[in-house]
């Protein structure tokens, strides 16, 4: 941006409240924090220790526990206070999988790549069956398969067409790109997910009728190509009843699709195949959830607060790298750096690590709650008034070109500022428009100022999200690196601006959804 932009940005400033006509910028801080974050960073050994040591985190497991424990351990270390696991209240058992071994024995022998889904039970042991593949898509399915499926591994999912892959895996985006995103309007709140009753219905009827057939385990196509394989939990997605875990009451699979589809091929040209499975999953007792939490103390407006914050949890094909050890690395590196150059911030700055992110937003949802607002009722507690904001990190390892505003139209002549000493870095984006789908909701829906960063998708949504290459490996180091500096200058130039930052109006209140029906993720 041009020094007329800039100018021009900050005379709007004038006429929004709460909007100072002159951002200044401390580039003496600006300074520290780029030779500590980029110089010395610890952003990828922190990111190591929590995916090659910790691995998968599932909500309610012991290596969520291990990886919080070593996270608040580190952070007292570097001097860090009010370290803690706050707990949020009840999620439901726990679960991680501990074996997995599945191939073909007939025809031919071969191995599969698959995965458990997460809460399914495991196999009790090597089994040997046969595969019969049986997918049912209405009603009168049940009639064909009736009989048909006692100690059998039921294929449930229909056969999908698998296509070459024509576009790229990883993108950035350009400037056109970000310019196109820059002018969009805002679309208002995004829903989440929607959910077909009927769907939903069919779904749990057939789930349990395979159970109640006599299946040994139920058998799907994973989302995904070449390798990768997209799996979550099992049970029924939207259906009543418990919003955490979702148990499933039968072993169930996600297989790569080519894989599937060999087998479903061969049993289609009458050749029996036998498959063998041996899965050893545990379940581990209800323990309360919690959240990881660390503060800086403010100095003269200590009363007052900042948050940064990223969801702690993941799925476990991979081991959660860039959904999301990348954003929850990137918080504990701003924090770091805060610390060690040295600098005092007016306003206490406070970071969150959430649990049950991938469940819900559980664990956000509950600390906003607890410190803030109901959403169902918008009756302020008092710390309310005392939040000037919260930032969040969950797209993946892509490096930030930006800010979605949330529809906060008096906050970007400051962000514009803000953002000046980053646009050699590539950060230029400001989109007025909501962004969906993480804990920074939480905040919004009781009308506090929370964001989340535009960053590069690079390799997210088409290989990693949710996927077994969620791993290490997949991390962008300069873009951590990156990343975690303009996080580290937007917190420390929040808690040190005079004022706190703008606010749209209050939400009115938001009665509890229908569950069967949608979903935050």
């Amino acid at each position: 941006m041009t020094k007329v932009l800039v100018t021009a940005a900050l005379a709007v400033a004038v006429s929004l409240p709460g909007v100072a006509l002159d951002e200044r910028l401390d580039y003496d801080a600006l300074y520290r924090i780029k030779d500590e974050g980029l110089q010395r960073s610890q952003v990828m050994e922190i990111t190591s220790w929590l995916t090659d040591i910790h691995g998968p985190r599932l909500t309610g497991s012991p290596n969520i526990r291990a990886a919080a424990d070593w996270a608040a351990k580190t952070m007292r270390e570097w001097g860090l206070a009010n370290v803690a696991l706050e707990p949020w209240g009840a999620f439901g058992r726990g679960w991680s999988n501990e074996r997995f071994v599945a191939h073909v024995v007939a025809p031919q022998a071969y191995p599969l790549i698959g995965y458990a889904k997460a809460w399914s039970p495991g196999t009790n042991g090597p089994v040997t069956a046969e595969a019969v593949f049986a997918p049912i898509e209405s009603e009168a399915d049940f009639a064909t398969f009736k009989g048909k499926l006692a100690g059998k591994f039921v294929l449930s999912a229909p056969q999908r067409e698998v296509r070459e892959i024509t576009t790229v895996l990883s993108q950035r985006y350009t400037e056109k790109d970000l310019e196109e995103l820059s002018n969009e309007d805002d679309v208002g709140p995004r829903r989440g997910r929607q959910y077909n009753r009927a769907n939903i219905e069919l779904a749990r009827k057939r789930l349990q009728f395979y159970k109640d057939e006599g299946a040994l385990a139920v058998i799907d196509a994973g989302r995904g190509d070449g390798g990768t394989v997209f799996v979550q939990g099992g049970g029924i997605r939207g259906a009543p009843g418990s919003q955490t875990s979702r148990e499933s009451t039968i072993t169930e699979v996600s297989l790569a699709v080519e894989h599937y589809g060999r087998i479903v091929r061969t049993i289609q040209k009458k050749i029996p195949v036998r498959l063998e499975l041996d899965i050893k999953n545990t379940f581990h007792a209800e323990e309360p959830a919690f959240n990881v939490i660390a503060e800086i103390p403010g100095t003269d407006k200590a009363g007052e607060l900042v948050m940064l914050g990223a969801h702690f949890d993941s799925w476990h094909g991979g081991t959660g790298a860039t959904d999301n050890a990348a954003g929850s690395a990137v918080m504990i590196e701003a924090m770091r750096i805060l610390k060690t150059a040295g600098l005092k911030p007016r306003r206490t700055i406070r970071l969150a690590l959430w649990s049950g992110e991938e469940n819900g937003l559980l664990g956000s949802k509950a600390y906003v709650k607890s410190h803030f607002a109901d959403p169902e009722t918008m009756q302020l507690k008092p710390d309310h008034a005392k939040l000037s904001a919260y930032f969040n990190v969950d797209n993946g390892t892509g490096k930030i070109r930006g800010v979605y505003l949330q529809g906060n139209e008096a906050v970007e002549p400051v962000f514009r500022a803000w953002m000046e000493p980053f646009r050699n870095l590539g950060m230029t984006a400001l989109s007025i428009q909501d962004t969906g789908g993480t804990d920074h909701l939480s905040f919004d829906a009781v009308g506090l100022p929370g964001f989340q960063f535009i960053q590069d998708p690079v390799e997210y949504d088409t290989r990693t999200h949710h996927s077994n290459m969620d791993v290490y490996e997949r991390i962008q180091e300069p873009d951590m690196k990156q990343n975690a500096v303009i996080v580290t200058a937007f917190v420390y130039q929040t808690a040190n601006r005079e004022e706190k930052l703008p606010r749209k109006p209050l939400p009115k209140p938001q009665p509890r959804r229908d569950t069967t029906t949608t979903a935050a993720r």
